[in-house]
């Protein structure tokens, strides 16, 4: 995906609140071996960007001042409070050979054929909706596609039962290195059937 860029070498809140009024916003590429770069983005196209989900897990090519520039993954964008409006954008360049750390969203599929939902009239609750993975630019996924057909009644999927891309490695960070990422409860259950769903498949695996 591609977005378009320019140069700013006004800084300062001040500054970035004009550009604010003008319908500019403020950003920054940083990273990779360049020294940090500011820049400013037209709020229209930023905002209609940041509503695709693939902006947000997609090596994205920035077309710096009308030209090519650096290749770089979105970190962290700044909201209003209470107004649709996007405050400021930080990007990270990207580098082929070096490894990214970023979150990927996940798509569950295949709900209502599984024996949960089929059979047993279960609701499949979605635990994790984003994976925190590790790889190579050219092996980063736009998402995670999990199949829960064989989800059971009040079963869980683990982490381990999703075949990951190739290239592609979960980041635990010390904690869980095998996740739940969706749970089959009883409709009208609540909390304590889910908690039971999730331990029955603690139990399993």
């Amino acid at each position: 995906m591609k977005f378009n860029a320019t140069s700013r070498s006004v800084q300062g809140s001040s500054a970035s609140r004009r550009l604010r009024r003008a319908g500019r916003v403020p950003a920054i590429v940083y990273g990779g071996e360049g020294q940090p770069l500011n820049i400013e983005l037209d709020h229209n196209e930023i905002y209609h960007a940041l509503r695709k989900e693939e902006f947000h897990a997609s090596i994205l090519s920035m077309q710096l001042d009308g030209k090519k520039g650096d290749n770089v993954l979105l970190r962290s964008v700044q909201w209003h409070a209470y107004k649709q409006q996007v405050l400021h954008v930080d990007f990270q360049r990207v580098a082929a050979g070096q490894a990214l750390h970023t979150k990927v969203p996940l798509h569950f599929v295949n709900a209502e054929v599984s024996p949960a939902v089929k059979l047993s009239s279960n609701v499949i609750t979605h635990v994790m909706n984003e994976l925190e993975i590790s790889c190579l630019p050219n092996d980063l996924p736009q998402f995670i596609e999990v199949d829960l057909s064989n989800v059971i009644a009040g079963g869980s999927l683990h982490l381990d039962q999703v075949k990951l891309p190739k290239g592609v490695t979960y980041v635990s960070h010390g904690g869980d290195a095998n996740p739940v990422l969706a749970s089959a409860v009883t409709v009208g259950g609540g909390a304590d059937a889910a908690d039971d769903a999730e331990g029955e498949g603690d139990a399993q695996a």
